[in-house]
């Protein structure tokens, strides 16, 4: 209807005023609920083209459109409201219930939107921040093709550098050749736990030297274990036979644990890039730009780029031993992705902790090397997630692992529901339902939250049945697929059309828009790349379906044109529940 109204009010100003308008989107609102009407036309926008008080362009628009639309319509001031026929709201109400798709749109565009999301590091297990990064990408890939986007799902795997050298160092050093089939633990916590083993050792070193009469600064870069380590790095990239191999075995180690962590979160990806391999395409493009004199090298040999006159400072590129550092292997990255799929937008779901670094990266792409995509490179910059405890620390081993927080969302479900009594689910059927409301859990609690503030995750509060939560959605849609299954077993046949003199109620009507409007959250949510429009819309919708429910006797109503109308209400609200929590990438249950 929105865009019907747009057309018809374009048209509009053109015959009353003689020119062409561009309507925004923001110009038709929902009419609010306090206020008599179905959509809302803000005036305000059209008063430099008509030149004459607001009340009269209002009144002069609302009679074109009320004979265009067949409507009724009202001046308040600067707007006029809109109120459509029940007839119609009832058409829309019936045509939806048909398309299983409902909210969705047709594919509309071939060249890609590519979506880089995970990027984990090879020294460390995925953490709960690795979640809400993971859980954001596989999100909005799924809300852009619902767009009718061709989106493309990418990792970039770091899998090189200083961080995964202590890793190693200190499993050479303390680990005895320990392996996951030796210790039991799944690959990437074994190789975390090394990563934790170096800093404590390294820690050691530092307050050793200190008391020697170092400076702390001084002792952190002297550190035998620090020094050990860079070698290390050097030697890997000389590509020294023994430390490749030794490289090789730990990241197939974590590469195994991380496949698992992803299969339990529902995320997979359509390439996975590996920084081993893009920084050495980064490293030849700086290098031409160096020959070009577009980057700086300096007397220690170090390799930098000048941003002073785009308001930034130096950025290093190459560090003097030759070796690479993040911005390299991005350049590479961002130019091997550009080969590959010429997209028309690279989205980059990174924490906003590297604010600075893409902000670096789009300039040196754009104003440096004069490429004909860094323009398209958009960084979406996330909040932190925190636990009522405080900050997690990867270094002193503080973090949350995403495998322990799954499981313990799993076991959370499972004393909420066994809480509550007995059920008739065998035991097969009731773990998959704890999995089920445990991970949505997991997942809305994250996603719920605008992705540019930081949150405090707390799981008790994301598993309660009565908050803005994932299992109160759930049990909504298992409430309506338990009406609609009653409704079947009594024969009654509520996909037929009702008849059309059948009037609504208010209450009933503003349902129905509710439904109406899926398909602009959807817009507005791939707009705004932004998964917490969807999920908070549905906890709206759930909670009005459960007002109307609690109202309303449906399978009692003796009117049987009615009850068909409230059946159609309940169907079209479960099919909008499913499609908008998959979006979220959550699943719900038939039964709960």
């Amino acid at each position: 209807m929105e865009q019907k109204i747009t057309t018809a009010l374009q048209e509009t100003i053109k015959e009353l005023y003689k020119t062409d308008f561009a309507i925004d989107a923001k110009s038709i609102q929902r009419t609010r609920k306090d206020v008599e009407g179905d959509f809302t036309i803000v005036v305000f926008p059209f008063l430099k083209v008509a030149k004459k008080n607001v009340e009269m362009v209002a009144q002069e628009i609302g009679e074109k459109l009320s004979e265009k639309l067949s409507c009724q319509y009202q001046v308040i001031k600067g707007f006029i409201n809109l109120s459509f026929p029940d007839e119609y709201w009832l058409h829309f109400l019936g045509n939806s219930l048909t398309n299983s798709n409902f909210g969705y749109k047709e594919k509309k565009n071939e060249k890609p939107i590519v979506i880089e999301y995970s990027s984990p590091n090879t020294n460390k297990p995925l953490h709960l921040g690795h979640i809400r990064n993971n859980l954001l990408g596989s999100s909005l890939a799924k809300i852009l093709t619902a767009c009718g986007e061709h989106v493309l799902s990418v990792n970039l795997v770091n899998d090189r550098g200083i961080h995964i050298c202590k890793s190693m160092l200190a499993w050479q050093k303390y680990g005895n050749n320990e392996t996951p089939e030796s210790s039991g633990l799944k690959g990437d916590h074994l190789v975390g736990k090394y990563y934790v083993e170096f800093n404590l050792h390294y820690k050691d070193e530092v307050r050793e030297l200190m008391r020697q009469g170092m400076s702390q600064e001084e002792a952190e870069k002297k550190a035998p274990l620090l020094l050990e380590a860079q070698e290390l790095l050097q030697r890997w990239e000389k590509g020294e036979p023994v430390v490749i191999e030794l490289w090789e075995k730990m990241n197939g180690w974590v590469y195994k644990g991380f496949e698992e962590t992803y299969r339990q979160l529902g995320i997979s990806f359509d390439k996975t890039y590996y920084e081993s391999e893009t920084y050495l395409i980064g490293k030849e493009i700086v290098q031409r730009a160096l020959k070009d004199n577009i980057f700086i090298k300096k007397s220690d040999n170090s390799v930098w780029v000048d941003l002073r006159d785009e308001g930034l400072d130096e950025k290093l590129l190459l560090r003097s031993d030759g070796t690479s550092v993040y911005m390299t292997q991005d350049i590479g990255t961002a130019f091997l992705r550009y080969e590959d799929f010429s997209a028309q937008k690279m989205i980059y779901v990174v924490g906003n902790e590297q604010n600075y670094h893409f902000d670096v990266l789009k300039l040196i792409l754009t104003k440096k090397l004069n490429t004909a995509f860094g323009n398209s490179i958009f960084h979406l910059s996330y909040g932190m997630v925190e636990l009522p405890e405080g900050k997690m620390k990867s270094r002193e081993g503080t973090v949350v692992d995403a495998d322990d927080l799954i499981e313990e969302m799993i076991l959370q479900a499972r004393k909420s529901s066994e809480a509550l009594g007995k059920n008739d689910f065998t035991n097969e059927e009731a773990e998959k339902l704890y999995r089920l409301i445990g991970l949505g859990a997991l997942k809305y609690f994250i996603l719920k939250v605008d992705p540019k503030k930081n949150m405090l995750f707390n799981p008790n509060e994301s598993i309660d049945l009565n908050g803005n939560t994932a299992p109160f959605i759930q049990y909504s849609y298992a409430r309506i697929a338990s009406l609609l299954r009653k409704a079947e077993a009594l024969n009654i046949n509520y996909l037929a059309k009702p008849d059309s003199t059948v009037t609504i109620s208010k209450n009933e009507k503003e349902l129905i828009k509710s439904l109406n409007e899926f398909p602009k959250v959807i817009e507005n949510a791939g707009e705004q790349l932004n998964p917490a429009i969807i999920a908070n819309y549905l906890f709206e919708l759930a909670k009005d379906f459960n007002r109307f429910y609690q109202e309303t006797p449906i399978l009692k109503e003796p009117e049987v044109e009615k009850q068909k109308i409230y059946l159609q209400m309940s169907k079209l609200t479960s099919i909008t529940l499913k499609n908008g929590m998959a979006l979220l990438g959550i699943e719900v249950p038939e039964k709960m």
